[in-house]
């Protein structure tokens, strides 16, 4: 959800090429935060700052800064922003290009908070915080009543403000805008959250279907909770790949390195299924119905929680009865919406500049029009982006409920991929690789830098990852491709994805990993390093001992065909005539996700290295087991 502090040279050289969006420095610096003496030498010369310790209910205080613009007429609206990763660089961000990039021009009163725990705030940190079990202890606390303290003592306290509160944040800080709505302060008028994580058990941070981030979970547990600031681990070797290939089996880390004081690693130890714990911190069982205008934000190269903020706006969609759920999505990696122009996103190209169109003409008519008033505003439920086109889609709810038809593309053999039927009658018709532990898939191509790996350094790939090109493992022994013919035209894919394998294996567990990928023709005139470029659309993986629980694991019985069902997510993407659609299917993906060991144990944080073995992995194409991708084909 976050990366450290990088070196001095590195925040030298952001401060000399500042980008001419205000608020994509917001983002930047957040990422690579000013020391404390500086941050507090540099102040801003357009806003007057005060600093106050604002106690709670139960008498802890949160540091908290507030930037009033100086020469104010009239009373102004309060946006909010409350985050667990430090507010120093705010005095660097704060400026009037701030507010006419970020928010129209139209002037706000700003304040930013640490959480409780947190730098210079008061109390203990907990990760993602659940709700407070009991709401009739008064002095009961959690990341809303927090919120709730601190807007009331804004309201009454911050010199003319109009007692309207709009809350903004990206990551965890979008995942304390909707804590913040669960049971929202009256002034509390508007919440946009950015990536939120809403399910760490189910796809956010810390696992996906129950298969655990390694390198994500390992890294960010070691950033927040080795100290109350930022530090990163010090891995030694620059190709993480290795060092966790070294590691060995999960148990490893702890007694090599964390010796049980990491709360979260515990965590992770502890709870291996989806139990009371995880349940307690997901979105799904914490939104009831949206009592405040609320949007949610998105990118479709996320990599870290795409799942989050399309799983909340479909949950509060359920009950939304007042349109006050809105959902936006672009082609944007975590928080670039905020980065600079958003025309370009690793090697792929959109065409124009799309994080500017969302900063301008989506964020802040939003904040104009529920904080200030503004008429000016006709946005529709859903707002995504149809990459491939290459624009903006406007939709009445997503994913669409019209002009989509689900359609399977089926393996067939030979490597093809078709939405006909698979021909063959013969029920053992399969292909098949090797899956072994020692030598698993890496998720990028190697070298694998630490995902916090500082720009003095040579940065780290880890933000632009999903837009790799897949070639880099296409003909790897132990992943399989299915790929269509050539399209004859456009197939418009605009909804919810899912993957239906009939597969078996020689061991008694096994993750599954498959991937929808766009084929570029061999010839691409337009930017000709994008000849047969394979990019992703959508991927995700299942751990099998879930297929049928996810709070009861069961092993799988070897060399037996069993349906495993894959959500792939949602997508808004045109394969265009010329372009081939591509499936990719393997067992690992390293070090992203931990190694299956591929034998049955009962909790794999406890696993030895004894128990990590190959297995012999087969995917059925036949008419009795059909595998196929079954996507939404839209008509435009």
């Amino acid at each position: 959800m976050r990366i450290p502090k990088a070196s001095p040279k590195a925040n030298s050289l952001l401060r000399a090429n500042f980008l001419l969006t205000a608020y994509a420095i917001f983002i930047i610096l957040l990422a690579q935060p000013l020391s404390a003496q500086q941050a507090q030498t540099e102040a801003p010369k357009d806003f007057e700052r005060t600093e106050k310790m604002i106690e709670m209910r139960d008498g802890v205080r949160l540091y908290t800064a507030i930037y009033t613009p100086r020469n104010q007429s009239g009373p102004l609206p309060i946006i909010m922003e409350r985050t667990p990763y430090g507010i120093g660089w705010t005095a660097q961000v704060v400026s009037n290009a701030f507010l006419k990039a970020a928010l129209g021009g139209e002037p706000y009163i700003l304040v930013f908070q640490d959480i409780r725990g947190r730098f210079k705030s008061e109390g203990q940190f907990v990760m993602t915080r659940p709700p407070r079990s009991n709401p009739n202890d008064p002095k009961a606390i959690d990341e809303g009543t927090d919120t709730y303290d601190t807007i009331d003592w804004l309201v009454k306290n911050v010199p003319n403000n109009n007692g309207r509160v709009g809350m903004v944040g990206t990551s965890y800080d979008g995942w304390l805008v909707v804590m913040a709505t669960l049971e929202p302060h009256p002034a509390l008028k508007a919440a946009v959250e950015q990536a939120t994580p809403a399910d760490m058990f189910m796809g956010d941070d810390f696992h996906h279907n129950g298969a655990f981030r390694l390198s994500y979970g390992f890294e960010y547990a070691y950033m927040m909770e080795s100290s109350n600031e930022n530090e990163s681990f010090k891995f030694g070797t620059y190709d993480t790949y290795e060092w966790y290939l070294r590691l060995g089996a999960l148990s490893n880390a702890d007694a090599k390195y964390f010796h049980g004081k990491l709360p979260s690693w515990n965590d992770f130890v502890g709870h291996p299924n989806y139990d009371s714990f995880w349940k307690a911190r997901a979105l799904a069982y914490q939104l009831k119905r949206p009592l405040v205008p609320i949007m949610h934000v998105a990118g479709w190269w996320d990599q870290e929680d795409f799942y989050g903020p399309v799983k909340a706006y479909e949950t509060l969609e359920k009950s939304d009865t007042n349109h006050l759920n809105y959902l936006v999505v672009g082609p944007w990696n975590h928080g670039g919406w905020d980065g600079g122009a958003g025309e370009k996103l690793g090697n792929v190209n959109f065409g124009s500049a799309t994080s500017k169109y969302f900063r301008d003409k989506i964020r802040a008519e939003w904040f104009a029009h529920f904080l200030k008033g503004s008429k000016d505003f006709n946005q529709p439920e859903a707002m995504t982006f149809q990459t491939g086109a290459n624009k903006w889609m406007s939709y009445d709810s997503w994913p669409p409920r019209k002009e989509v038809a689900y359609r399977n593309l089926y393996f067939q053999s030979n490597g093809r991929l078709s939405f006909n039927p698979p021909a063959d009658i013969a029920p053992t018709a399969f292909d098949s690789y090797v899956s072994d532990p020692q030598h698993p898939v890496p998720y990028r191509p190697r070298p694998v830098e630490a995902t916090y790996n500082p720009t003095a350094q040579g940065g780290s790939r880890w933000y632009t990852w999903l837009l790799e090109d897949q070639r880099f493992v296409h003909n790897r022994p132990d992943v399989l491709t299915w790929v269509t013919d050539t399209l004859t035209e456009d197939i418009v894919i605009s909804g919810d994805i899912a993957a239906h394998l009939f597969a078996s294996t020689t061991g008694t567990d096994s993750d599954w990993i498959v991937k929808l990928i766009d084929v570029y023709p061999e010839s691409y005139p337009q930017d000709p390093k994008m000849g047969g470029y394979q990019l992703m659309v959508a991927n995700e993986i299942l751990r099998g001992r879930f297929r049928k629980s996810f709070e009861t694991p069961l092993p799988i019985t070897p060399n037996q065909v069993t349906e495993y069902t894959v959500d792939l997510h949602t997508s808004n993407h045109r394969f265009l005539k010329g372009h081939k659609i591509m499936v990719q299917v393997q067992s690992s993906w390293f070090p992203l996700y931990d190694r299956n060991p591929q034998k049955f144990v009962p909790n794999i944080y406890m696993a030895k290295d004894s128990d990590y073995q190959a297995a012999t992995q087969r995917i059925y194409r036949s008419r009795r087991f059909p595998s196929y991708v079954r996507v939404p084909v839209a008509s435009r």
